[in-house]
């Protein structure tokens, strides 16, 4: 979709060349969203491409993903044999609800910033203790866990203008067992309930919740939980106003699925502790 209201296209090669910031500014990524529908409050575009930003950078400390890494390139990224969390990568790309050609223009940064319940990115960043590094307008780059940098449907912790700059997971949690579940009323839509769940050799458990709450829910067990244990934690932990109705499900719906989904993730892993 054309967007009639834009008249000016910046194309910086540093951000430091934005030296303000106005409403109707907008920074372009990938675009998938925001060529989607009309945007009668923008009239400027800056597009990140220029900044150089590499996509993928692995290093013995984990990898860091740049915002805008496409998608197609986190999926055909090959991981070290040690990160055995790997294989999410490609399961989380598979939840979005878009065909192989929009893997090549979407970003995964552009579904951090979007910051809908269902945005696969977050489940995975989330999932995998990343850490967020913002770039203020006007200040030093801070970090968030991805965990915290959604707040919200549709909200999230960036301050005007401020830039999403890479997402970092770190190699202890790359190098976790892991077992993911997802959940839609449709055989191709939006997820209604997406669940990730990791363990160390310790035997603990991470597990992660989104698409059924209005943002990542991260829970941690220091031993495996049986059934009962798991499910009483999630009654404790997320309470009724967290779970996310809307088109895809209601609340009462996906409530009970991620609950299900839960149980599937623990008992998956739960055998890898036994053995």
């Amino acid at each position: 979709m054309d967007i009639g209201t834009v008249t000016t296209i910046h194309r910086p090669q540093a951000a430091e060349e934005i030296v303000d910031w106005r409403p109707s500014y907008a920074w372009l990524a990938g675009g998938t969203w925001l060529f989607s529908e009309p945007q009668p409050g923008t009239d400027t575009l800056i597009d990140l491409h220029g900044l150089g930003w590499p996509e993928l950078e692995a290093g013995p400390d984990g990898l860091t993903i740049g915002a805008t890494c496409r998608i197609a390139t986190l999926y055909r990224f090959e991981a070290p044999e040690a990160w055995t969390a790997a294989p999410l990568f490609r399961s989380c790309c598979e939840a979005f609800l878009a065909g192989f050609k929009i893997w090549n223009v979407s970003t995964v940064g552009g579904n951090l910033c979007m910051s809908l319940p269902a945005g696969p990115m977050i489940s995975l960043t989330a999932a995998l203790d990343g850490i967020c590094t913002l770039w203020p307008r006007d200040g030093a780059p801070r970090q968030v866990a991805a965990t915290d940098f959604v707040t919200g449907n549709h909200a999230n912790v960036l301050r005007p203008g401020e830039l999403l700059r890479s997402i970092h997971l770190p190699a202890s949690a790359l190098s976790r067992r892991a077992a993911m579940r997802v959940m839609s009323l449709t055989k191709l839509g939006r997820s209604a309930a997406l669940v990730i769940g990791t363990s160390g050799d310790s035997g603990d458990l991470h597990l992660c919740l989104t698409a059924a709450t209005d943002r990542p829910v991260h829970l941690r067990f220091a031993a495996m939980p049986d059934a009962a244990a798991l499910q009483a934690a999630l009654d404790e932990q997320i309470p009724e106003a967290r779970w996310f109705a809307d088109v895809h499900g209601s609340a009462p719906y996906k409530r009970h699925v991620a609950r299900h989904l839960a149980e599937e993730v623990r008992r998956e892993l739960a055998e890898g502790v036994r053995a």
